[in-house]
């Protein structure tokens, strides 16, 4: 099948339109509407009912939909890995849940840098669900996430254990209050147990999504807010923020999945490098574990 049907397939499914899909991949409406009665008749049934409120898939379409989702996965993937840069052997592609990153990636991307230069390396930043598809599929060879689900075929390997903690720009070192609480959205298990202990933070005037930008914001405004251990310790030492003493602390570890059938020549060095950058994280919470 032509990968051009598949890719406008999937355009019209994104914009829930022919027209806009049209506009998006630079031909004429009648062109999408060609590829597409193309596309039904190599299929055999209908893909789509368009009506006043756009295109909407049929039972055909839902069931093509993954199908063709992972036709472009694997094309993307077949033409990364052809398009190696000169000098290198092969390229790496890794994806890193939003929350991670800092300062896992970057410091994983300085240490393949010198110890894997023969490899060219590929990132994204994204959600675990997304995250993990492209790695069973063959678009990403690792995926860092958190609490991943178990998948066919993946194999998953725990990199560090972090943890969340309470921390604040106050010199008064008491229970937070809403108004100058900033609630940073760690996931589903995270809500569910702050939840429970701070019922009445819930409704906290100043929710982000991005543990940076809410770090950012709590040391440019003040408050105080539950942050990865790790990202806040140098602010920590420097007495720009301060633990509160005596609240709970939640757990957030960082797992590395990879296929069964992944090339070890490109995972083994990356994962190599993973733990290496993880182990000194893994270190200092053990010596605090110790000394508490």
């Amino acid at each position: 099948m032509d990968l051009t049907l598949a890719q406008t397939f999937l355009r019209i499914v994104q914009t829930r339109s022919f027209l806009r899909a049209a506009e998006q991949l630079h031909v004429t409406p009648t062109a999408v509407s060609a590829r597409i009665r193309m596309l039904e008749e190599l299929l055999g049934r209908p893909l789509f009912v368009r009506n006043k409120a756009g295109a909407v898939l049929t039972v055909a379409g839902e069931q093509f939909l993954p199908h063709a989702t992972s036709l472009m996965q694997v094309w993307e993937r077949a033409r990364h890995q052809v398009a190696v840069p000169a000098g290198r052997r092969a390229v790496l592609t890794v994806g890193c849940e939003i929350s991670l990153w800092d300062p896992l990636l970057l410091q994983w991307l300085l240490w393949m840098r010198s110890a894997a230069p023969h490899l060219a390396v590929r990132t994204e930043v994204g959600f675990p669900d997304d995250l993990l598809d492209k790695t069973a599929s063959g678009v990403l060879d690792i995926a860092i996430v958190y609490a991943p689900q178990q998948r066919p075929n993946l194999r998953i390997e725990l990199l560090l254990e972090e943890k969340l903690v309470m921390v604040t720009t106050s010199k008064r070192l008491r229970a937070p209050r809403l108004d100058d609480y900033v609630y940073v959205d760690w996931g589903p298990d995270f809500a569910t147990q702050h939840g429970l202990a701070f019922p009445e933070l819930s409704n906290a005037a100043v929710k982000v999504g991005l543990g940076p930008l809410g770090r950012e914001y709590l040391l440019s405004a003040g408050g105080t807010g539950y942050f990865r251990l790790d990202v806040v310790r140098d602010h920590l030492e420097n007495g720009r923020l301060r633990r509160v003493p005596d609240m709970p602390e939640f757990l957030y570890p960082a797992y590395a999945a990879y296929a069964d059938s992944a090339d070890a020549k490109i995972v083994n060095p990356a994962l190599a490098g993973l733990r290496k950058v993880a182990r000194p994280t893994q270190a200092i919470a053990k010596r605090n574990r110790r000394a508490s």
